[in-house]
């Protein structure tokens, strides 16, 4: 039988950190904390280890997708695969951020969806049988979804949208904000909220493909909202804890063995959320 492992991305602070904290406790198998940043990571790992929790380190970068290929390969190559992973790396700016906003789309939609997406596209295949794949996503994604045009809405709620057409559709986002007519295409004015519609219409997507490929495997595939949590990213009036913002991507991905759902939903609090 060979060692089971989870992999949480970007996690070596904020909800991150406290999910890995959380599988330390919970999870039978290895559990790696990642970050773009060697020396942020091994600290963290240390700091768990002080807790009497033994989390492992490996360096990934969603942004750079050599960093995403080299991990894969090493986790196919040290354990046959991944049996959880959590794609829990994002940004966002602050809300009195001066940046422009079409510079605010490009860069959170290369990091928030494309580099996500490339994640899945070199950690899916390496899913193992009963894996758990949990994208961390945000209630702001169905607040963005309601203010995108009735067309736009229709397509990402559309059980017939392709992987293709969404990153598509995420694509002329980005072109329409640098060309300041985002809105005339009917987007709302929120690259963040944007960013995460993506990852949610994208986890749909992804579920659907995996049940018709692996139909026997049992892999269950999530979106999830962890609330808003007192981090870096969000601030420190959120009324969430990291810990508390860690108990539903903790959930998902220890979903028993022999679970058939929830797969292809957006999760909050532990429930599933209309979208």
């Amino acid at each position: 039988m060979s060692t089971r492992v989870a992999v949480v991305t970007g996690s070596n602070k904020g909800i991150g950190l406290a999910i890995v904290r959380a599988l330390c406790k919970q999870f039978e198998g290895d559990v790696y904390l990642t970050a773009r940043d060697v020396g942020r990571g091994e600290d963290s790992v240390k700091v768990l280890s002080s807790e009497g929790l033994k989390a492992m380190f490996h360096q990934l970068d969603i942004n750079d997708l050599d960093s995403i290929k080299t991990a894969a390969a090493y986790f196919k190559g040290k354990y046959g695969g991944v049996d959880i992973l959590i794609n829990n790396a994002g940004i966002a700016f602050k809300a009195a951020d001066k940046t422009p906003f079409d510079v605010q789309a490009e860069v959170t939609l290369n990091t928030n969806f494309f580099a996500t997406r490339d994640m899945l596209t070199h950690f899916l295949p390496i899913v193992k049988a009963g894996g758990r794949v949990v994208n961390v996503s945000s209630f702001v994604s169905a607040l963005t979804l309601n203010k995108c045009s009735s067309e736009l809405q229709q397509r990402f709620r559309s059980e017939d949208l392709t992987e293709d057409e969404l990153v598509a559709l995420m694509q002329q986002f980005v072109s329409e904000a640098k060309k300041g007519k985002h809105k005339e295409g009917g987007w709302p004015d929120s690259a963040y909220g944007t960013s995460k519609v993506g990852v949610t219409a994208l986890s749909m997507i992804l579920a659907r493909q995996v049940s018709k490929q692996r139909p026997n495997d049992g892999i269950l595939l999530n979106a999830c909202c962890p609330g808003w949590v007192r981090t870096d990213m969000a601030g420190d009036k959120a009324p969430k804890s990291p810990e508390e913002g860690a108990v539903t991507p903790v959930y998902l991905a220890l979903l028993p063995p022999g679970a058939t759902e929830p797969h292809g939903k957006f999760v909050s609090d532990k429930q599933v959320q209309p979208w």
